[in-house]
Order: C-alpha cells, then structure tokens, then sequence
C-alpha cells in the first residue's frame, strides 16, 4: 500500500489530516530536518560575526545567499538529506553534508566548509531545532487556536450572563447560578493557565559532545564559548540555553511547558462533558444539519459527538505529554537515546489537541440554548431557596435557623413556592422581614 488518507496508520495523518495538517510544517520529518538545516547556517553565519580568525576574510554578502538555503528549503532537498543519510546512516551529519554541496553550488567557498558544524555535536542541533519548532508551533498554531476556544466562550459568558440556572454540587439541587457564569469559569481558567504557558523559557542545550564546549576551547581557548552560545541562541533562535548540561538538554523546561498543556487539556475536558451533560439535561438543543445521521438505528438522535471526540482525542494528548514530561529529563549519566526516539513524537499531542479543540468549537457553535427547560428545572426546586432564607434569619438573631430550614427541606416531599410561603408566615419576624423572604426566588437568587 501506498501511504494515503486511508492508509495510514495515525488517524492524525488519516481521517484527522484536514484537522491536523499545518503541523506538519512544525513536527514533519521534512520540517525536523529543515530546522536542522536552519541552525547549522545561523551557527555557520554567527561564527563568520564572530569571528573566528579563518572566517575573519569571509564575505558578509554571503549571509542571504547561506540562509536562502533553509528559508527556500524544499522537499527534494529534504529528500537528498534522506539520500546522504543512507549512506552515513546519521541524520544530522547528512544535513552537514547537504549544506557543503550547497556551499560548492554557491562557488568560493571550499577554505570555510569544515565550519559547518564546527565543534558541535548533534543534539546541540536537535536541541536547539526541536524547541524552536515547539516556539514556533505555539505561537502560530496552538495559541491561536485555543485562543479562538476562549473567545467563543467568552461571548457565550457574556450572551448568558444573565440567564439564572440551577446549580448541581454532587449531582444535587444547589444554590443558583448564572450560566453565563459557569461558562466565564472556563474562560478564567483557560486565560490563567494559557498566560502561565506563555511565561515559560523555552531552552536549548548547546556547549558542544558532553556540554562544557571541549572542541570549542581546545581550538581556541581565547575566546568566551559561554557568551557566544548564550548570544548565539537567543538572538538567532529565540531561546534560552541551558547553562549547564550533560550531551544533552536537561528538558526540565520543556516538562513545564508539556505539564502545563496537559493542565490546559484538563480544563478542556472538563468544558466537554459539562456542556455534554448540559445537552443530556436539554438545557441546549443542538442544531441539525440536512443529510446528517446521528444513529444508524435510532432516527431521532442527535448526538453530541463533537465534545465527544474531543475529550478523546484529549485524553490521548495528555497521556503522551505526561509520558514526555516523566520521561525526557531523565538519561543514563551524561546521555542515553531515548529522548531522541520519543522526541519524535512532540507533535502527536500537538496535533490531537488542535483536532480536540476544532471539535470542541464545532460543538459549541451547533448548542441552542434551551431557556425553557433552564427555566423549569429552577421552577421544580424552591428548595434552593432555604439557604437564603435561613442566612437572612441567622443576620436578623432568630433562634435555630438552620435546623429549621433543614426540617422543612430535608424530606422526601417536593418543596412548591406555596410551601415555602407558608412556612415564611410561620415565622416569628417583622412584616418587613417576611417581605424581603418573599421575594426570593430560584429565579433571583443567584448572588453577584
């Protein structure tokens, strides 16, 4: 079989890809291999600023025409990288060799070649190119996308603000709320937790075989390998290095910004199956499109399957994040190669979050607010109201409020607005008082 829609084995490069796809310029193999390529001509370009004493006569004009090779970085490119690496069988020494056959197309240049890649060791490349791909995949697709989540809950908080709704602690009749107020709950914690994301560094390691920049000194022990490589990543990457590391990066950093998502997700679930419950209490109808078919046996269903498929897909994220935040900050002495094999999989969770939030969205624009059985579930349940009625008694001194309250209410018989009323005429207060318990309602209590 050739590798297709159908026939692949993710369902994030198969029924999802649509959903998915623009991670593919961040996570692909083809976009590993172009970050690579990236940081090699930016390490390259920042040793001719430097500059080392045999780069000193290099042409600066150069510089557009090196960077040109990752910015104009194609997929036949990508493809001669997998061809080198076939016979080197080591993905970044091919992408070292790639950039000097690019070198000797550019012409003059053959005295600057054993440049590239000087001093280095490869995952000074893979950990500098897989947190600039994780930066980049955030701010161009994560955070837009579940910025566009808060903002339809926003308007949703905002459009029900004021529309009083039974709450349920432990399954239960409650004091009122608002379910505008229930919806802003989520948009807090979403807005919290997405501002903490953006808070954490991203970092790299890169100091060279076993962190301490061994070649680097060794070749010139003249010059501060420190401060170039802390200059080096964050003006031409956008990074933070990690000042001290073993062959590899700590990731310590990047289990922050994993457990962090995985927070986020949490949150996400938790919107899903409340507005999930919400449609099986009919508080919201759903919008029916022709042709759709919610059952293959039941005509009428109309499933919710949108919040659904998102606390799936959800679930799936979080587990392989908390998997890369245990995992990666732990290796054998100063390296071993499991980071490398699970690193490949940073944008598996990426992408079944952006599906769970393209569903979660899909669902929320298809809920119709059903404010008349919003309504009749306050109307079946006066008795929320106790605890108001019993607070205002405990503020005016009356004897044994509580217990009180809890002997009309705490039974197995329904309480009706006639009942309620009646046990207010019982009471031993001012007219003035009665009149202020008279006028609560399920309706009206909903605090601020």
């Amino acid at each position: 079989m050739e590798l297709n829609l159908l026939t692949a084995i993710s369902p994030i490069d198969g029924r999802y890809w649509g959903k998915a796809n623009a991670l593919s310029n961040y996570f692909s193999e083809y976009a590993l291999i172009r970050y690579r390529v990236q940081v090699e001509i930016e390490y390259f370009i920042t040793l001719c600023e430097l500059p080392l004493p045999q780069l000193n006569d290099f042409d600066h004009s150069h510089f557009d025409s090196l960077r040109d090779i990752y910015k104009n970085f194609s997929e036949k490119d990508a493809n001669r990288i997998k061809e080198i690496e076939g016979v080197t069988n080591h993905d970044v020494k091919a992408v070292e060799y790639f950039i000097k056959e690019q070198f000797d197309k550019l012409g003059n240049l053959e005295q600057y070649k054993e440049f590239i890649h000087f001093g280095l060791t490869s995952q000074d490349i893979n950990n500098t190119s897989i947190p600039l791909s994780i930066k980049e995949a955030l701010n161009d697709v994560y955070y837009p996308q579940i910025e566009e989540l808060i903002s339809q809950l926003n308007t949703f908080a905002e459009e029900w603000a004021e529309i009083p709704m039974l709450a349920k602690t432990h399954g239960q009749p409650a004091s009122p709320t608002r379910l505008g107020k229930e919806i802003m709950v989520f948009v807090y914690r979403l807005r919290r937790q997405v501002e903490l994301l953006k808070t954490l560094p991203l970092t790299a390691k890169f100091g060279g075989a076993t962190g301490n920049y061994n070649a680097h000194n060794v070749a010139y022990p003249s010059f501060d390998w420190k401060k170039f490589g802390n200059k080096f990543v964050s003006e031409k990457l956008g990074l933070e290095r990690e000042e001290y590391t073993t062959q590899i990066s700590n990731y310590d950093n990047l289990g922050a910004i994993f457990d962090t998502m995985t927070r986020i997700n949490t949150i996400m679930i938790d919107m899903n199956r409340d507005f999930w419950q919400y449609i099986s209490m009919e508080y919201f109808k759903q919008k029916i499109k022709a042709g759709e078919v919610g059952s293959s046996a039941m005509p009428h269903k109309v499933n919710p399957i949108d919040f659904e498929n998102a606390e799936g897909n959800l679930g799936v994220a979080s587990a392989l994040l908390q998997h890369l935040s245990i995992k990666l900050p732990i290796s054998r002495l100063q390296r071993d190669l499991t980071d490398s094999t699970v690193l490949r999989n940073v944008g598996v969770p990426f992408a079944h979050i952006i599906i769970a939030i393209q569903s979660s969205l899909k669902g929320l624009r298809k809920v119709i607010l059903n404010e008349a059985a919003i309504y009749n579930d306050l109307d079946n349940c006066w008795s929320v109201v106790a605890e108001a009625i019993q607070t205002i008694l405990r503020r005016e001194g009356y004897p044994h409020p509580y217990e009180a309250l809890k002997a009309l209410t705490r039974t197995n018989q329904k309480m009706t607005e006639e009942s309620i009323r009646e046990f207010i005429e019982t009471l031993n207060v001012s007219e003035e008082i009665k009149k202020e318990l008279r006028n609560i309602t399920p309706h009206n209590y909903t605090g601020i």
